[in-house]
């Protein structure tokens, strides 16, 4: 008889894709926030996505090693290309409009549009979060064709009722926001109406 864990003992894991989109300190600031929280992370980062988060942040993806398992985004046979892999859900932070328009066109040639496919399929919670300004009408038609598909389009647009201060404090609005959708529980803001 296999020992399975119960859903209370079940350690959860997100699926984190990065792209060449501006806003790295989105993506990396989430997998910083995961791994504090005992979250198992799993990284596929594009070929740019790699080049802007060590322009923007400082950062080569061999850092983030400490925080997740990175994947390639040209090995088609990593883990999370299968649907048997299971996840608790997926996030592009930030996520490009080629990779936008990729995914809603059912293109999975890269294994972050293959993950991302695959987690459309098995109903997965999926939140793609774009940083582009503005959108064209082909940008809001593949945008609205996720949203369709049940793919939360979470535009990196942070609040800031919380008066911040500083870069951090806009980065940990949109990944708390990110959180929430995940249904994780977290203390990385202040919620309105609320006292820390």
């Amino acid at each position: 008889m296999m020992n399975r864990l119960s859903s209370k003992e079940k350690r959860k894991r997100i699926l984190v894709g990065i792209t060449g989109a501006s806003g790295s300190l989105y993506g990396y600031t989430l997998i910083r926030a995961l791994h504090q929280l005992g979250i198992e992370t799993h990284v596929i980062a594009t070929e740019m996505g790699e080049k802007v988060m060590q322009f923007e942040c400082g950062v080569k993806m061999e850092e983030l090693k400490e925080y997740a398992t990175i994947h390639s985004n040209r090995n088609l046979f990593a883990s999370v290309a299968s649907g048997s892999f299971q996840t608790d859900g997926m996030v592009i932070v930030p996520c490009s409009m080629n990779t936008l328009g990729a995914i809603a066109n059912g293109v999975g040639d890269t294994l972050l549009s293959r993950a991302a496919s695959v987690v459309m399929k098995e109903k997965r919670n999926f939140i793609i979060v774009p940083r582009e300004a503005p959108f064209h009408l082909i940008h809001l038609r593949n945008m609205t064709s996720l949203a369709e598909a049940g793919v939360c389009i979470m535009p990196a647009s942070p609040g800031f009722y919380h008066k911040p201060t500083e870069i951090w404090e806009l980065a940990n609005f949109m990944v708390a926001r990110i959180l929430d959708m995940l249904g994780i529980d977290h203390s990385l803001l202040e919620r309105w109406g609320e006292k820390a």
